[in-house]
């Protein structure tokens, strides 16, 4: 009953904090912390919980999805075109993460260099809203593959441990003029390709470490980080209608100070 629990805990950690930018990687440090659950069967835990969150942005966005495999589209992010722009931004993150897996796993996954993340990351996030240039990119559809292509770039921050991939993809984007919303919606879908290659390659390396018996705690935390991600993506676009990122971006360096002096 214990591990279920925690599975139910950090179902829900990975969940609500995986598609807003505040790095669901310092978040399940934390959790996986104080609830005793640490070492290389509960990195696997974490790693396959993220299928559930991906899950949970391809039924709220099936239309979109359905779209890009209409091929009569040949314009706005749909069909041929809807497909390039999300190769595009999933392309840079993938060669360098292949190239650098290694180290980054072996030497940046520890509390400082996610705690430096997780404030270098609030720090753009203050700076981004501060000089923020005026959008000219309204809805998915009016993004090119120029813009898809930074993106990717911005996405490759996200590869140090803390930065927060939603975080990088949404800052790139509003940076490159993307209206706040658009910007959050593109990178629900970015996500997809690039976290089921990321999530695939790690568990395949890892998969002896699973076992028969670990089928009921994985599953528990599979399901309850869908239903959490579905509702964390359903209220953060909401609260993008209304307000900025700011709290995030301060939130950000607050959870890195409490990371650093919670773990040593």
């Amino acid at each position: 009953m214990i591990d279920l629990l925690n599975a139910v805990i950090l179902g829900i950690v990975e969940g609500l904090t995986e598609f807003i930018p505040v790095s669901s990687t310092g978040h399940l440090i934390i959790a996986g912390h104080l609830l005793g659950f640490e070492g290389a069967k509960a990195s696997t835990f974490e790693i396959f919980i993220q299928l559930g969150s991906i899950l949970a942005v391809v039924f709220l966005y099936k239309e979109r999805f359905y779209r890009l495999f209409d091929f009569s589209k040949t314009r706005g992010f749909a069909g041929i075109n809807g497909m390039v722009l999300l190769g595009l931004t999933t392309l840079p993150a993938l060669i360098i993460g292949f190239l650098t897996h290694k180290f980054i796993k072996e030497h940046l996954f520890n509390t400082t260099t996610v705690a430096i993340g997780l404030a270098v990351g609030g720090i753009g996030i203050l700076l981004a809203e501060r000089f923020l240039p005026k959008p000219d990119k309204h809805g998915l559809d009016a993004l090119r593959p120029r813009d898809a292509l930074l993106i990717g770039l911005f996405q490759c921050l996200a590869l140090w441990p803390g930065m927060s991939r939603a975080g990088s993809t949404i800052v790139g984007a509003m940076i490159i003029g993307t209206e706040r919303k658009t910007a959050a919606e593109y990178s629900f879908l970015a996500a997809v390709p690039v976290m089921f290659a990321a999530t695939g390659y790690d568990l395949l390396k890892n998969r002896s470490l699973l076992e028969a018996s670990d089928l009921s705690f994985f599953a528990v935390g599979f399901i309850v980080s869908l239903i959490a991600a579905w509702f964390a993506v359903r209220t953060f676009i909401q609260l993008l209608s209304r307000y900025t990122l700011i709290p995030f971006g301060w939130y950000r360096i607050a959870l890195a100070v409490l990371l650093l002096l919670l773990i040593p």
